[in-house]
């Protein structure tokens, strides 16, 4: 999602888009992927948005190489976010919905559910037929940035800004705020904090506090994150036009692409919606363990949620 926050940049600052276009040119496409994608023509373009945890090319002397690992430590990649965002065509309005990693369903060619974040691991088309079949969500275009390309852009933003009312922890991320109050987070800290699944808050006891919605929390802290990077990316390109192309090459190898999209054009339908801010939703869903794995199930409200992501319903309340 940052890497539309890196886009969307450009598309107001006309002097660089040339420029732009060549960094563009070498942005990594993913051909396989594009068979599987909905046809156009409804009134809906959805984006599937995959924050890969691939560790290729990941720095070893980088601060947090000890606690994300090096490509030599984890190999493979699995899809550590995944979020579908929906421009609706008549009105510009955009949407953004987090799809838990944990959901449980059928994956193509594997016999029995799994947890959807494996889907990725067969391949973005894989992962594009799940949420098709699985969710019924027409799938338009794909759009993947990795670890690398994360941290990368919120540098290039000069960090961003996170409020939190406690000093706050992750002892498996290396998340450390040691102080309640607003602080900048460069790209190594953001990483951290959107990573998060065991998210702890120091309280007023004098003790740890690990926040029980886990993977859930996670999922709100990151859409809370993405609308404030994404405002950053607006409010430095007013300032700053030359930012645009700092965060266009700090996209660098990080981000793929399907074959049809262009980036320009898509962060140029989606810069009025990113200024206006962008709802976000979470789909309702209920714990359960099946098998010995603590999966997530489809839960009451789910279908209203996902009737409008197909472009078949109003909006329902938003989080936020």
């Amino acid at each position: 999602m940052l890497a539309v926050a890196a886009l969307v940049g450009i598309t107001g600052a006309t002097g660089l888009l040339i420029a732009a276009r060549k960094t563009i040119e070498s942005v990594g496409r993913v051909p396989d992927v594009g068979k599987h994608l909905s046809p156009g023509g409804s009134n809906i373009e959805n984006f599937l948005l995959v924050g890969s945890d691939s560790r290729a090319g990941a720095d070893p002397t980088s601060a947090d190489a000890g606690g994300i690992g090096t490509e030599d430590q984890v190999s493979g990649h699995r899809s550590d976010t995944i979020m579908i965002l929906r421009r609706d065509k008549s009105t510009g309005e955009a949407s953004l919905l987090s799809i838990p990693r944990d959901l449980w369903v059928q994956v193509p060619g594997h016999d029995g559910k799994r947890r959807i974040n494996s889907a990725f691991n067969d391949g973005p088309d894989v992962l594009v037929q799940t949420l098709q079949e699985q969710l019924g969500l027409p799938i338009h275009h794909y759009v993947e940035i990795d670890f690398s390309g994360f941290k990368s852009l919120v540098d290039a933003l000069g960090g961003v800004e996170v409020c939190v009312d406690y000093a706050t922890r992750d002892t498996n991320t290396g998340l450390n705020i040691t102080e309640p109050g607003c602080h900048v987070l460069d790209g190594v800290q953001a990483l951290a904090y959107a990573r998060s699944r065991h998210y702890e808050e120091f309280r007023e006891d004098g003790k740890w506090h690990e926040d029980p919605a886990s993977d859930l929390g996670r999922t709100k802290r990151q859409q809370q994150f993405v609308n404030l990077a994404l405002q950053k990316a607006l409010d430095r390109v007013k300032v700053d036009p030359f930012a645009a192309g700092r965060l266009v090459t700090a996209i660098g190898a990080s981000l793929r692409v399907d074959d049809e999209l262009d980036p320009i054009s898509a962060a140029s339908s989606l810069r009025t919606a990113v200024d206006a801010g962008i709802a976000t939703y979470s789909l309702p869903v209920v714990g359960k363990t099946i098998g010995g794995n603590a999966v997530l199930l489809l839960g009451d409200g789910s279908d209203s949620v996902l009737a409008y992501f197909r472009g078949q319903g109003p909006p329902p309340a938003a989080n936020g």
